[in-house]
């Protein structure tokens, strides 16, 4: 894998029984970079993700996520990376700050500074305090979030990560994104609300498992002469049908 690319995989494919869910993707995904998988539900998003993580092994597939090879070091990636699942995972009966500190003791992290960073950072600092089954959905993805980066990861992965959101939440998230991205840190992420994904460096657009396009927003709309992915992604799906 060249040093640039902290996703550098080919021929990526995950069956389940006799159903494709990922069929052949190929993905080079450069260090530091916002990249977005667009597309419906039960298009194949989360699987992809999954894999990457090391989470799910591929079918078929070679390459490497942040040089760990896919079929062969899926516990070093899972190690090396920060992920949020699109079910909110963390301990309710916690307050914030002690999900994050019970985070970070997993990650091998004994640094107060860096949860009290982490807490300004994603506006959590007046809820530190809170019972974490006290906060609304946007807060409680908030601190998923929060806790997914106490180890600084290399890359990491949002599943959905506005999904159970409110629209005021999903513009406050992409100012947190890039904050996080300013610190060199690689971000994948699924979504199928077609308008977020224009906040993205690059997307791929994924239906039935199968990646239709690739490429920074502005390039596909003149590409495809459409004046949005919305537009793009309804005319390549009719087009293949």
């Amino acid at each position: 894998m060249e040093n640039n690319f902290a996703v550098d995989v080919k021929n990526l494919t995950k069956k389940f029984g006799k159903f494709l869910a990922v069929d052949n993707i190929e993905l080079k995904i450069k260090k530091g970079e916002i990249y977005g998988f667009l597309g419906p539900n039960g298009a194949g998003k989360t699987t992809i993700i999954r894999m990457l993580c090391g989470i799910l092994l591929p079918t078929n597939g070679e390459g490497k996520v942040i040089g760990f090879d896919i079929m062969k070091e899926p516990e070093e990636i899972k190690k090396s990376i920060g992920y949020v699942s699109q079910k909110f995972s963390l301990y309710d009966d916690l307050t914030v700050e002690e999900n994050l500190k019970f985070y970070s003791k997993i990650y091998g992290v004994n640094s107060r500074e860096r949860i009290e960073k982490i807490l300004e950072d994603l506006d959590l600092k007046d809820k530190k305090n809170f019972p974490t089954k006290n906060l609304p959905a946007g807060f409680k993805q908030r601190l998923s979030l929060a806790c997914a980066i106490t180890h600084k990861p290399s890359i990491l992965f949002l599943d959905e990560p506005t999904s159970s959101t409110d629209p005021v939440f999903r513009r406050n998230f992409w100012e947190i994104i890039y904050k996080i991205a300013k610190e060199k840190t690689t971000i994948l992420l699924t979504t199928h609300y077609l308008d977020e994904a224009e906040f993205c460096e690059r997307v791929c657009l994924i239906y039935k498992g199968e990646k239709i396009a690739e490429g920074k927003p502005t390039e596909l709309k003149e590409k495809y002469k459409k004046n949005s992915l919305e537009e793009i992604f309804i005319y390549l799906v009719e087009k293949n049908l």
